[in-house]
């Protein structure tokens, strides 16, 4: 069965649209990809560090939750990821955003994603690919945050 999944995808750290262009060339190998506008957003935690290219990946996968997990760990440490300090720097962060209908809760994953719904950088590539997406029940597009966005489009959805 395949299940419609959301990543979200962030690089402030070498060739930032080229690392990003290659994740998502290795998410293709999983199942049917969609992808948002590429965007510039400063950064989330310390901003002693370069501004971060973010996306989202809309991916149509067969695979199971952690599975789903391990593949985008693998490609993080294989885009070389380096994780300096909490909110610091990255090669490439690739983060399971959403999966289907799920609510998930362990030691490793928790779905949605924490944090959603005050990231303007996760929030606009999202109503890229669905302009009705709900999270618990809220419609992303009636968010406050997204009326004063600190995103800048780099590029519209043929970048990758």
């Amino acid at each position: 069965m395949t299940t419609k999944t959301y990543i979200g995808l962030g690089s402030n750290l070498g060739d930032s649209r080229q690392i990003l262009s290659e994740a998502i060339a290795k998410l293709k190998t999983l199942g049917g990809v969609k992808v948002s506008k590429l965007y510039q957003s400063p950064p989330m935690g310390p901003q002693d560090q370069p501004n971060y290219l973010n996306a989202v990946a809309e991916l149509n996968t067969d695979l199971m939750p952690l599975d789903l997990l391990d593949q985008l760990q693998r490609f993080e440490q294989e885009a070389g990821r380096v994780r300096l300090r909490r909110w610091g720097e990255r090669t490439l962060d690739l983060d399971l955003l959403i999966y289907g209908d799920e609510k998930i809760q362990n030691e490793r994953l928790t779905v949605p994603h924490i944090g959603i719904l005050e990231r303007d950088f996760v929030v606009i590539p999202l109503l890229d690919l669905d302009a009705d997406l709900h999270i618990n029940d809220q419609p992303l597009k009636n968010l406050e945050l997204i009326q004063q966005p600190t995103l800048t489009v780099l590029a519209d959805e043929s970048w990758a």
